[in-house]
């Protein structure tokens, strides 16, 4: 039975232009009312999502949001952490060198803010990202070693990306789970890190399995919540990977791809 849903925000939830369409909302609050948990699964931190979350109304008792692609869950309500894992800043040290080697841009994120590694080639991240969070310019040199890191992001022209993954070091590589979760921004979380951790640790709060999860994505970062999820759910706009690991395909995301599927398989008038 289905008791949770969970969602990716862009290219799945998210219209093209970043916006929840009405459809998408009005299913979406319907289904939460009816006693589903509706969570937002996202690589970004809360406060960067907060307009959707209160969109949504996803502000109750028993409301979370899935961040950092898995590494941090949060209770909507009052922003308490239930689950957490991250990095040390040893974890960089050899991506740190590698991008200094290519002449690439380097984001370190903590839970907090995101540092803008100084020393290397400028970065597009802050100008990518949509939402609030601090961006700090720190060397890497500089970084607190006491901290806790959730990811690395690699953000660049696409072009330069595919060169800078397809020069990466096999030992490198390894050292991380690597997702390309848009064109020009690659993401560099703990092994086996991504939106399913998360999910894990939740469903385990209210006593449930991915049995009872329905998960809609469209890109790299979505393929182990769709694969595990009971019910996996890839966007018509989503990549090949993506949609041909997953059990249903719905619409695409600018033509309410989610809350048709949803209001089909809830049979909601």
């Amino acid at each position: 039975m289905i008791k949770m849903v969970a969602l990716d925000l862009d290219g799945t939830l998210l219209t093209s232009d970043k916006n929840i369409s009405k459809t998408n909302e009005n299913i979406l609050k319907q289904i939460h009312d009816n006693g589903i948990k509706v969570v937002l699964c996202t690589g970004r931190p809360i406060n960067a999502i907060w307009p959707y979350i209160e969109q949504l109304g996803l502000t109750g008792e028993d409301d979370y949001t899935i961040t950092f692609n898995g590494a941090l869950v949060v209770h909507n309500n009052d922003k308490k952490e239930l689950f957490k894992r991250g990095m040390a800043k040893a974890d960089f040290e050899s991506l740190h060198k590698f991008a200094r080697e290519v002449y690439a841009p380097l984001d370190i994120l903590n839970f907090e803010r995101v540092y803008s590694i100084s020393d290397l080639k400028p970065s597009m991240y802050q100008q990518q990202f949509k939402g609030n969070i601090e961006f700090v310019s720190r060397s890497f040199a500089d970084l607190d070693e006491n901290d806790l890191y959730s990811k690395g992001i690699v953000c660049d022209k696409p072009d330069l990306l595919d060169d800078f993954s397809n020069d990466l070091p096999v030992r490198i590589s390894k050292q991380y789970h690597i997702v390309r979760s848009q064109p020009q921004i690659m993401e560099f979380l703990a092994p086996k890190m991504d939106k399913t951790v998360g999910l894990k640790a939740l469903l385990k709060h209210f006593g449930w399995n991915f049995s009872n999860l329905m998960a809609f994505g469209d890109s790299q970062n979505d393929l182990g919540m769709i694969a595990h999820a009971q019910i996996g759910v890839a966007m018509k706009n989503g990549t090949d990977e993506v949609r041909a690991i997953s059990s249903v395909i719905a619409g695409n995301n600018d033509d309410n791809g989610v809350g048709n599927y949803l209001k089909s398989f809830f049979s909601i008038r």
